[in-house]
């Protein structure tokens, strides 16, 4: 038998259940906390047509096993746009399958299908496991991330 077919499409309403525990999973991976009523706008953004921010899901043996976020926004370095990959998680158990590869891919093609110059992302510095996919799919620009609470 070859390999699992890994199914990426777009989030859809069904998908609550599964896209709400990959969610979970992913804000208790880097210990955050979000209060339900963000949980529900981000759910809502995703449905929204009108929203910049779009999701993809990984399927996997006809589960949802991955999801990712993504937006574009404006930038005054090029007359186009950036495509920011906002969030990326796998579950557990679909671990070391491809499935991160596969969504960084399938955001990377709705990013030229848009006209996007950039796609880019951000990623804890001690998230090696992240890391090591990302220093063979794209490369590090260098910068470094400041924030400032408004």
């Amino acid at each position: 038998m070859g390999e699992p077919v890994i199914l990426i499409r777009p989030v859809e309403p069904g998908d609550r259940e599964a896209w709400q525990a990959l969610w979970e999973g992913y804000l208790a991976f880097y210990k955050a906390a979000l209060s339900p009523d963000i949980t529900q706008s981000t759910w809502a953004r995703l449905h929204d047509p009108s929203e910049p921010v779009h999701g993809l899901v990984a399927v996997l043996n006809g589960d949802v096993v991955g999801i990712v976020h993504y937006l574009f926004h404006l930038s005054t370095w090029t007359k186009g746009s950036y495509c920011y990959l906002e969030d990326l998680y796998a579950s557990d158990k679909a671990r070391n399958r491809g499935i991160g590869r596969h969504l960084i891919e399938a955001v990377a093609d709705r990013a030229r299908e848009a006209g996007a110059a950039r796609l880019y992302w951000n990623t804890h510095e001690t998230n090696e496991t992240a890391r090591a996919l990302y220093d063979k799919v794209a490369v590090r620009s260098g910068f470094l991330q400041y924030r400032l609470p408004v």
